[in-house]
């Protein structure tokens, strides 16, 4: 049945080549989705491509690099996608940063870069990429939270608040889009054994 649903969908997926991202990308692509990958590490982009590839030569794999962080990357991203005619169904805003800082300790470059990458990115590429789900009125958006927005820990004030946004945002997202047949779905797993998650 999910793979029926997925069946030659168009899905985006952030932090493409983090732990979780590249997990994301195999699982999809098992379910025959065509991939738009992304991340701001290009080697690590084209080699992932490259091992999809092979494990799926049917499929449409693209990627390009950027940096969240940065407004004129996520408008090349946008322009790039929309140019090769790669209509997202499916957005999975997996990109993130973990910062862990008490805030006092916590400069402000160390917070713009927090809530830049792990929630106005997401609302950046929600806001663009639902107009197409809109038109054909079906579309998925995962954003990859975490427990922390549900909870609080020491050291991890401003990755929290980040979190508590991003779910907040899912929320409101799913009850505007909810009749136009998009689901907004958040994700909010604890600790994973990945590069990130062995910060804690």
């Amino acid at each position: 049945m999910v793979k029926q649903l997925l069946e030659n969908k168009n899905c985006l997926l952030t932090g493409a080549t983090g732990g979780l991202g590249k997990e994301l990308a195999s699982t999809l692509l098992s379910k025959n989705c065509n991939l738009f990958l992304t991340s701001n590490h290009e080697l690590k982009l084209r080699k992932l491509s490259k091992e999809l590839k092979n494990k799926n030569t049917k499929k449409i794999i693209k990627y390009k690099s950027a940096n969240l962080e940065k407004t004129n990357d996520i408008k090349k991203l946008i322009k790039y996608v929309n140019s090769n005619s790669f209509k997202v169904d499916i957005l999975i805003n997996c990109a993130g940063i973990f910062p862990v800082k008490s805030l006092s300790k916590s400069k402000i470059s160390d917070i713009d870069s927090c809530l830049l990458i792990n929630i106005r990115a997401p609302i950046i590429l929600s806001k663009e990429f639902s107009k197409h789900m809109i038109s054909k009125k079906w579309g998925r958006i995962v954003n990859i939270a975490s427990s922390s927005a549900y909870d609080g820990f020491e050291n991890t004030s401003v990755y929290s608040a980040s979190k508590h946004a991003l779910l907040g945002f899912s929320r409101s997202l799913q009850k505007e889009l909810k009749s136009k047949n998009i689901r907004t779905i958040c994700i909010s797993p604890g600790s994973i054994k990945t590069k990130m998650g062995k910060k804690v």
